[in-house]
Order: structure tokens, then sequence, then C-alpha cells
């Protein structure tokens, strides 16, 4: 199979039949073999409806329905286990990602030997205050903080070799940052192509503002997890061991002094350096069972299940 297209939604009943048969007319004019899995998050409209009918008239259609809405991410972990596809490229549902653009894209992946393309909407038709403007700031942040070059991490919009989908884990809000994931795994061929962002035509979109806070707290937990999710230890030992050492070391300068040096003088632990040690100390035997702990939880953990599926097609 040439293409697996996935695709997560959230109440999108109004556009997935225009969705479905510009994919159809694009697909077949390419003569592509092809499937698309339709991720329903927990609809609360007939969306689940609309995929069962038109499945009955297109059998590359497949279908995914959540319990209820576990988040995009979830989605697209579940659409990423059942894709055959040689090059799985997602989008959004709501119209504003083009599928004209899946042919240059699978021609860079599966002919150029791209690991990842992401699209980049250079050109949007959001909100200036409310969504381009922060979008710029979180992509100059994420990009500094990952060391990935690209100008849109948000676009959902983007291809894949089916090998990189299948050696990743996308788990909580971590969907935008699937091209570092991916660094993360060893695929280094990553690579960008302009797309056309088209205005929403049905419905509301389902992400606000409060989509860039947490993704700039979900880029600092990637780069943590990056840097020390193999080995906790060798972050929270090497500071607790640091702190402790430094308030051994002067809980002991202030022994050695009140025994050898200053006999008479006030008592240690009337001296603000006493409860500073202490406190260190303190602090640092906490950082060092916090890398012990994770250490232990790292090795006993086991892959629980995420999200519920209702019904699958």
């Amino acid at each position: 199979m040439n293409i697996s297209l996935v695709i997560p939604l959230l109440n999108e009943q109004e556009s997935l039949p225009e969705l479905s048969k510009w994919i159809e007319k694009v697909m077949t004019s390419h003569n592509f073999s092809y499937e698309v899995l339709f991720i329903d998050d927990g609809s609360t409209d007939a969306s689940w409806q609309t995929i069962l009918d038109l499945q009955k008239d297109n059998s590359n259609i497949k279908g995914i329905k959540f319990l209820r809405n576990y988040g995009k991410s979830q989605a697209l972990h579940a659409g990423f286990a059942k894709a055959l596809g040689a090059v799985v490229i997602t989008m959004d549902a709501d119209l504003q990602d083009s599928p004209d653009e899946i042919p240059d894209l699978y021609d860079l992946v599966q002919n150029q030997g791209f690991d990842l393309i992401s699209g980049w909407k250079k050109k949007r038709y959001d909100s200036v205050v409310f969504k381009n403007i922060p979008s710029k700031l979180f992509n100059w942040a994420a990009r500094r903080i990952s060391g990935v070059k690209l100008n849109d991490f948000n676009c959902g919009l983007k291809a894949y070799k089916n090998v990189v989908i299948k050696n990743i884990e996308v788990s909580g809000e971590m969907h935008r940052y699937i091209p570092v994931l991916a660094k993360n795994a060893g695929f280094a061929k990553i690579g960008e192509k302009v797309v056309i962002h088209q205005a929403r035509k049905y419905g509301t979109s389902k992400f606000g503002i409060d989509r860039f806070v947490n993704g700039f707290l979900d880029l600092i937990t990637i780069w943590f997890i990056s840097k020390f999710g193999k080995r906790p230890m060798h972050f929270f030992g090497l500071l607790g061991s640091l702190m402790f050492f430094i308030g051994l070391v002067l809980a002991l300068y202030m022994g050695i002094d009140k025994l050898f040096f200053h006999t008479t003088s006030r008592l240690i632990t009337n001296r603000p350096e006493f409860y500073i040690a202490l406190t260190t100390m303190i602090i640092g035997t906490q950082l060092f069972l916090a890398g012990f702990l994770g250490e232990i939880i790292l090795r006993t953990k086991s892959n629980e299940e995420r999200y519920k599926i209702a019904e699958t097609l």
C-alpha cells in the first residue's frame, strides 16, 4: 500500500463528505493504493455515522471511534498503530489542509529519502493576534530548545516513513513535537514543505490560546525527557549529590570551627549557616531519592492503555 492517511477529528460531520471526495479524487488521479483512517476523538455530533456512510461508498475508508475525547495525540497514536501504508500522512479534518499536497509529500518521503516532511503554513487565514503571533513565538522557542529547524511545528499536515511512526511514542499532548520525537529516535532526515492553508469552511476551531501555554510546558517536558528520560539518576542524582556535598562541607566547617577555633562562641544552632547546611542536605537527599525512584519506575513500568475504543471500522 502506498499511503495511509491518518485524520483525527472532533465534531466535523459537515466537512467529512467533502474531504473524503477530495481525497478520493487525488488518489485516483495519481493511481495511489491507499487507506483513510478517520479517528473519531469522542465527537458528540453525527461524525461517526457520517464515516459509516462514507465507508459504504469507498472501501478504502476505515475508522476508529473513541468512547470519549482523549486528545489529538491519542488519536494519532491509535491511527499510527493501524497504518499500513509505506508513507503515512496526517492531516486535519476541517478542510484547512489541502489533499492536493499529498502527491508532493509522498514523493519527498518515498522517492527523495526524507524520514519526515512537515508542512509549513507560510500564509495563514487565522486571527493575527490570537493565533499567528503566538504561533510565531511558540515556533521560535521550539526551534531554540529542540534544535529541529522547522518554521511550523503546529501544522497537522505531515508525512512520515512508516518505520518512523512505528518507532515513536506519541502521548500526552506531544503531537506538536513528533519531529522532535523522531529526531530523538534517530531519524535525522527531516524536511519542510510550504503548504496551502485554507480558511475554515465549517464549524469552529477546537483549539484556544491555552494550547500555546500547554505547548511551551510540553516543550520543556520533551526536552527534559530527551536528555534524561532514560537516565533520571544522571540529573537528580548528580544535582542531589552536589547539594548534599555542599551542605556537608558547610556543616563540617561549622563543627571544626566550634570545636577547635571558637569554642566559646555562640551555639552552632544559633548560626544561620547551620540551617542553610541542614536544608541543603535535606533537599540533596530528596533529589537523590527522586532519581533513584525514577530509575526503579523506568525499569518496572508497563505500557498502560491510554484510551478506550468504542468501535472499529
